[in-house]
């Protein structure tokens, strides 16, 4: 461990090997935290917050607070923060409230830019990049490799699915597909993340599939269901549509169109 002389670290707090902690940087009684994570100065984490091994928590992030809810009463409420994630200066990422599971779920390898806000209850995957102050509501639920541009605002209860991205400044108050693009002030639909699709290494015969789902569920004019059935009866054995049409489904709020 490097802890700086001038950080306050609680006795109680569980610190792994290889951590560092920087100047005026303050760990609460409750905070675990795993081997090789760095935290810059500056920096507070408190509550029943744990902080998994690799990641990088830059100056005047605020982590694990509690959760902006008038009916919050102090109760113990947890953050999980999994492995190299990256945090940077001023994010905002708070602990869960009593109204679900009393936790708020980080994944992996998760890039938050700086003045981000995750809030509380909510469940992010892994891969995900949120840029430069996007704000989260309570309860949210972003699945991998999902990209939110700067100035994103996204409603309460919303879910974001897998390989979606969402424009700069755009206002998100229903549920967004995975794979595909989406943004505006209130955000629709343009279309598949083929860039991002391409990226990662989709192959053309999934990407295909997608663009012929994506047509059907969303440009044929047909009722929800019965598009939903066509495409799954054209692509049978497309994982990734069964995948689309499945979140679609489940929507509780609505889809984007």
């Amino acid at each position: 461990m490097n802890i700086h002389s001038t950080a306050i670290v609680h006795p109680k707090a569980k610190i792994a090997e290889g951590v560092e902690i920087g100047p005026y940087a303050v760990i609460g009684e409750h905070v675990t935290i795993g081997k090789g994570t760095k935290i810059a100065a500056h920096v507070l984490i408190e509550g029943w917050t744990t902080i998994g091994e690799r990641n990088h928590i830059h100056s005047f992030s605020s982590i694990g607070t509690p959760p902006q809810d008038i009916g919050y009463k102090d109760e113990e409420t947890y953050l999980i923060i999994g492995d190299d994630n990256v945090i940077r200066e001023c994010a905002t990422i708070h602990r869960a409230t009593t109204k679900q599971d009393r936790r708020t779920m980080i994944g992996n390898k998760n890039f938050f830019m700086a003045y981000s806000h995750v809030a509380h209850d909510c469940k992010l995957g892994n891969n995900i990049i949120m840029a430069n102050s996007v704000a989260l509501g309570g309860h949210i639920v972003i699945g991998d490799h999902a990209i939110l541009g700067g100035i994103v605002a996204v409603h309460q209860f919303v879910k974001i699915g897998s390989y979606a991205i969402i424009g700069g400044q755009s206002a998100v108050s229903l549920d967004i597909p995975p794979y595909v693009s989406a943004a505006g002030n209130r955000a629709q639909l343009y279309g598949l993340n083929l860039v991002g699709l391409k990226r990662k290494g989709f192959s053309d015969e999934v990407i295909t599939s997608l663009k012929k789902a994506y047509k059907i569920i969303f440009r044929s004019g047909l009722t929800l269901e019965i598009s939903l059935q066509q495409a799954l009866a054209e692509m049978p054995d497309s994982t990734e549509v069964q995948h689309l049409v499945d979140f679609i489904r489940n929507s509780k709020r609505g889809i984007t169109r």
